[in-house]
């Protein structure tokens, strides 16, 4: 078994060497063999930059063909990959740059109405030694062509050297997660574990070489990244990244090219099904999905197989601190099953409910979800403190989360412990938020909720108590928190109040919040 990232890629490259690997919107695309190429052309690239074994390189794009190869010439390079969030502000950016020591970063040029580079400017880390820009250039950037002319300094030999000297062991990524502390940390993986991930999921999900696979949800994320592009690439996929979401576009992109696998959250599938341009477009080729990240009825379900006609819906749990797998329904598990559960911990895995005194419960009794195997993260980047929090002795990854195990080890989540909510398929963190708010002039205290929402499944609600003599408009505060966040972790409303419930230490009572709210 090939356990690391350019082994698996170059055994796919002599295995479907001809067949299309990368297609972008545009509709240019490249063969696994010219792939194979360009790959390598990065990575001799890197190596000129001075990227050595074990730096950090980070990405800050959408989902498109340059993120794939810059990636995989990251790897290639014996790097770690440190992607970023497209939809961090320059100072979230920089902090996950600054922390994770990143040597050399690749950002998008325009998107979303914004100059990214011109975001960072004010805030770039010493530590940045490179920034290569892809697509549209200011004057003095280095753009992706003027990036890999730098391969002209790099021996072919000398990067296939590299390639070839990456260990199993060797870290792949470090992938920044929030946490209750209100500040992101680097959670760090191994190729190994990793591959042995993607490969359980692609079996699950039945890749194979025939299928082509549209990727809508964002490379930043594990879902987008691991079992997205670099399933798909093991697995001999023509992959499809796909930058934006918009409904009347990716049934035309599914209609013209055939797209057989298309993964998302339930937000991506009910805005299809709402879609009067659906009737339109032909979408007999959708063959296979997995979704989640929010609540699913059980009757959307249904549509996703007979309206859209997906022969394989599965859903499943995860975390970043477990390669993004944890739990996954089978193919032929039942509608309620696969919208009631998370289905049954992947071979190799074990989980367990537990209650405060870490002791195992019996089925149907709600405990905090553990995880413990081959999946689980290395650790927090440079933070023993909080890895020894997260793993306890035995080798057990506490997740924050609570759930209950049924008698047939399927697995349900019923809340979160760290008061975690989930915005659009996005993970919102109230304690980074709230420090973010705390900023604000006018506020003297702030709590952050999540709360129902038909749409994104929960939205952040803010309470606040203003300092002596401030006033707040609503309309405005929102407006300076788009401003300092990314606009998923938002508020969508605000509420003023005279003081928060607070218990005898102090703590705040969100779950009193959360009544106020409903």
């Amino acid at each position: 078994m090939i356990d690391t990232v350019p082994g698996a890629f170059a055994a796919s490259v002599a295995r479907y060497a001809d067949r299309p690997a990368l297609i972008g919107e545009d509709g240019s695309t490249l063969s696994y063999t010219q792939l194979d190429a360009v790959r390598l052309q990065a990575t001799r690239a890197l190596i000129a930059l001075g990227v050595q074994r074990g730096d950090c390189v980070a990405i800050w794009a959408p989902n498109t063909v340059e993120w794939v190869i810059a990636a995989l010439a990251v790897h290639s390079a014996g790097a770690a990959l440190v992607p970023i969030n497209t939809r961090m502000r320059g100072e979230e950016a920089a902090y996950v740059l600054e922390r994770s020591r990143a040597r050399v970063l690749f950002c998008i040029g325009n998107f979303l109405g914004q100059h990214y580079p011109a975001l960072l400017a004010p805030h770039q880390p010493q530590t940045l030694e490179t920034l290569v820009v892809l697509g549209a250039t200011a004057p003095g950037e280095c753009d992706w062509s003027g990036f890999l002319q730098h391969a002209e300094r790099v021996e072919p030999d000398t990067a296939r050297a590299r390639a070839a000297s990456v260990e199993p062991s060797d870290r792949m990524d470090v992938m920044f997660t929030s946490g209750t502390t209100g500040q992101p940390k680097g959670v760090i993986t191994v190729h190994a574990q990793n591959l042995r991930v993607i490969r359980e999921w692609s079996d699950r999900m039945s890749l194979s070489p025939e299928d082509r696979y549209l990727l809508v949800n964002p490379f930043f994320h594990a879902f987008g990244y691991k079992v997205g592009w670099l399933a798909g690439l093991i697995a001999g996929c023509a992959v499809m990244p796909h930058a934006v979401f918009d409904a009347a576009a990716v049934m035309r992109r599914i209609d013209a090219e055939k797209v057989s696998v298309l993964p998302g959250p339930p937000t991506l599938f009910i805005s299809l099904l709402n879609d009067p341009k659906r009737a339109d477009c032909d979408l007999s080729s959708l063959r296979a999905t997995i979704t989640g990240a929010a609540a699913v009825a059980p009757a959307l379900v249904e549509r996703i197989r007979s309206e859209l006609g997906f022969k394989i819906v599965l859903t499943g749990y995860g975390l970043t601190e477990t390669c993004g797998i944890v739990s996954l329904c089978d193919p032929d598990d039942s509608a309620e099953t696969i919208v009631s559960t998370c289905g049954r911990p992947i071979p190799g895995i074990e989980v367990q409910c537990i209650g405060e005194d870490g002791v195992a419960l019996p089925p149907n009794t709600p405990g905090e979800v553990v995880v413990r195997g081959y999946n689980v993260m290395q650790g927090y980047l440079d933070d023993a403190e909080e890895t020894a929090k997260a793993i306890d002795a035995d080798g057990w990854l506490h997740t924050g989360d609570v759930g209950v195990l049924d008698e047939r080890g399927y697995l349900r989540i019923t809340d979160r412990l760290k008061d975690m909510y989930i915005t659009g398929g996005f993970n919102c963190y109230p304690a980074e938020i709230e420090r973010m708010i705390a900023a604000h002039p006018a506020i003297a205290q702030v709590a952050v909720v999540g709360v129902p929402d038909e749409r994104l499944g929960e939205v952040g609600k803010a309470y606040v108590v203003l300092r002596p003599g401030q006033t707040l408009d609503s309309g405005a505060f929102i407006a300076w928190c788009r401003d300092k966040m990314a606009n998923y972790k938002v508020p969508r409303s605000v509420e003023v109040l005279d003081a928060l419930p607070s218990n005898a230490s102090g703590k705040v009572l969100k779950f009193e919040l959360r009544k106020r709210s409903a």
